[in-house]
Parts: structure tokens; C-alpha cells; sequence
């Protein structure tokens, strides 16, 4: 008897990460490729105005694509009433209401960076903050030269994760050659320093973490969820 899979849609699925999106779903247990969704033309995936049809038969959508196209994306997936994953980055804070909004009628689940040891260390750094006096924080991030928003949404996860532990931090972005990805927390005190740092090798942790928030999701009620919830992190370092 052979386990059931969930087929998974991915939009954006021409880019970096949908394309690595694409290929891990093809060796997860539990999972399977469903529809492929790109705005470039010329392109062999469907355009995003074909997802509500399209969509049928699947039980969660995973976008990596931009602010635009995920806001558009989840309004498909809310007509289809499929979960929807996001780990597209530079959503402003009225972007981030209308996904909040459409969570009132599907399973919504957004995270800048879809690693769960990530998420982890953000409670890391709030817990740092809130227990450290007298020390400067500042954080610092790196990634490939083709990334467009910056600071980056790890990077501004991690101020807020500070901010929540009762301090403020600075913030330096870089853009060079074809680096995955490097955060680094920096805690500078008196005779002193701790250095809180994560560095992705490959985007296969990002398109992993993301395959597991999407079987995660699919099993939970209409709300709004991040790797906080996935990993029983709320309330965690308050």
C-alpha cells in the first residue's frame, strides 16, 4: 500500500526557487509535483489567471515569486480553496494585511526565509536580547548579487525578533557573487561578544522548508501561520 501524496502547485516555478521547489517535491515522501505557474513569457508553465481552474486536485501551492504575483497567487488559492505557502520576500506591511486577510478563508503560512533553523535562532536572538544589557546589537546579511530587496526579510525578521526583547539594532546589507545566503546577530558588550550566525549552503534547505510548511499546512484550519507555529515556538523567550 503506497502512502498518499499531496500535489503541491508552485508559482514563481520558473525562478531559482521554484525550480528547486520543483525538483526536492520530486523526491519527498508524502508529496508530488502539481501545476507549475510563471509570469515570464514564453515560458512552458501556466500563467497565474489559469490557477483557479488549475488548481483542482491540489492540497497545497508554494510561491516564491514577488510581492505582486504572491498577493495574486493567494487570491487564486482563496478562490480554489487551496492552502498557500509563501517564502517570496519584500512584502510591505499592507501586503502583509491583505495575506492576513485572505487567511480568514484558507490556510495561510508566510516566512522570509524558510528554514526551520533559522526560525529557530530567531527566538535565539529575542531571548539574547532580552537578557544581555549593556551590549550593541547589530545585524548583518549577505547574499548573491542578483537578490532585490535589502535588507533582506531574515534580516528584518531578526530586528523585530530584538525589538521584541526589548532593544534596537543596526542593520548592514551586502550583495556579492552567488552567496546563498549569510545572517549573523551580533552581540557586542564590554570585554566581550557573541556572534549568532546561519549560513545557507544550498537553496535545498529553503525549498525543503518550505515542502514541509506546505504537508504541514495542509492539514490545519483557515488562520495565519509562520514557522513559529510549525515549530512550537510562540510565547517562546517572552
Amino acid at each position: 500500500m503506497t502512502d498518499a501524496k499531496i500535489k503541491m502547485a508552485v508559482n514563481g516555478g520558473l525562478g531559482r526557487m521554484g525550480l528547486k521547489v520543483s525538483e526536492r517535491l520530486a523526491l519527498r515522501r508524502g508529496a508530488e509535483p502539481g501545476p507549475i505557474f510563471d509570469a515570464l513569457p514564453g515560458g512552458t508553465s501556466l500563467r497565474p489567471e489559469a490557477a483557479p481552474e488549475a488548481l483542482k486536485g491540489c492540497g497545497a501551492a508554494i510561491d516564491f515569486s514577488s510581492p505582486a504575483g504572491a498577493l495574486s497567487f493567494a487570491e487564486a488559492c482563496a478562490s480554489a480553496g487551496v492552502p498557500f505557502v509563501t517564502g517570496t520576500t519584500g512584502l510591505s506591511g499592507e501586503q502583509l494585511a491583505r495575506l492576513a486577510d485572505i487567511s480568514s478563508r484558507i490556510p495561510v503560512f508566510v516566512s522570509p526565509n524558510m528554514s526551520p533553523a533559522v526560525n529557530l535562532t530567531f527566538a535565539v536572538a529575542r531571548l539574547m536580547a532580552s537578557r544581555l544589557e549593556g551590549f550593541d546589537v547589530h545585524v548583518s546579511e549577505v547574499h548573491h548579487r542578483l537578490k532585490k530587496d535589502s535588507p533582506s526579510g531574515t534580516a528584518l525578521r531578526y530586528l523585530d525578533a530584538v525589538k521584541a526583547g526589548g532593544r534596537q539594532a543596526s542593520v548592514s546589507s551586502a550583495r556579492a557573487g552567488d552567496i546563498v545566503g549569510e545572517h549573523t546577530v551580533l552581540f557586542a558588550g564590554p570585554h566581550e561578544r557573541v556572534e549568532l550566525t546561519h549560513r545557507a549552503h544550498s537553496r535545498d534547505v529553503f525549498a525543503d522548508g518550505a515542502i514541509t510548511a506546505a504537508l504541514w499546512l495542509a492539514g490545519k484550519e483557515k488562520g495565519f501561520y509562520d514557522y513559529a507555529d510549525l515549530l512550537g515556538l510562540k510565547g517562546v523567550a517572552q
